[in-house]
């Protein structure tokens, strides 16, 4: 525990410099740097639960749309506890990725409206693959070029533009 510590402080020759989980991007948060990995490791578990049970409901859309929702909301949400809310926040609506955060985000709330208000299974279905490919689409976003190679590599699989 004390060298994975060391890792994510990048303390590695033993000087003790401030880590991604030290910075001044939440000061307002209370928890220590391993009360956060835990947490962050707690909301990602019960966010990957949460899908691995989605999966079990699959031929009951509303129930599998709901399980999967809030699985990608803890697994989306438990990095804040690594960078803090106001970085994550910052991150999610950089100039870079606003339209795909603003998606993704719309997706998931139609898929819960759909879900929870409409009953409709069709409905439901279609909002859970926007929703997917929004993900996607959204975590391509912080991977540098991912999603410009995506957009060339539909161009000449189906001839198509993103």
């Amino acid at each position: 525990m004390r060298k994975l510590k060391q890792f994510i402080a990048g303390d590695e020759d033993g000087d003790r410099g401030e880590s991604f989980l030290e910075e001044d991007s939440d000061r307002s948060c209370s928890l220590t740097a391993t009360q956060r990995m835990y947490a962050f490791a707690a909301w990602l578990a019960a966010g990957l639960a949460f899908m691995f049970l989605s999966l079990i409901v699959f031929v009951k859309p509303i129930k599998f749309a709901l399980l999967f929702t809030f699985g990608n909301i803890f697994a989306v949400g438990s990095t804040a506890f690594l960078i803090g809310t106001g970085q994550q926040l910052t991150m999610m609506f950089d100039s870079t990725r606003v339209y795909a955060t603003s998606i993704y985000l719309g997706c998931v709330v139609i898929s819960l409206i759909c879900a929870l208000l409409i009953h409709n299974k069709i409905l439901t279905l279609i909002a859970i693959v926007c929703e997917i490919c929004a993900l996607i689409w959204y975590s391509l976003s912080y991977i540098p070029f991912a999603r410009t190679m995506l957009s060339n590599l539909m161009v000449r699989v189906f001839d198509t533009e993103l």
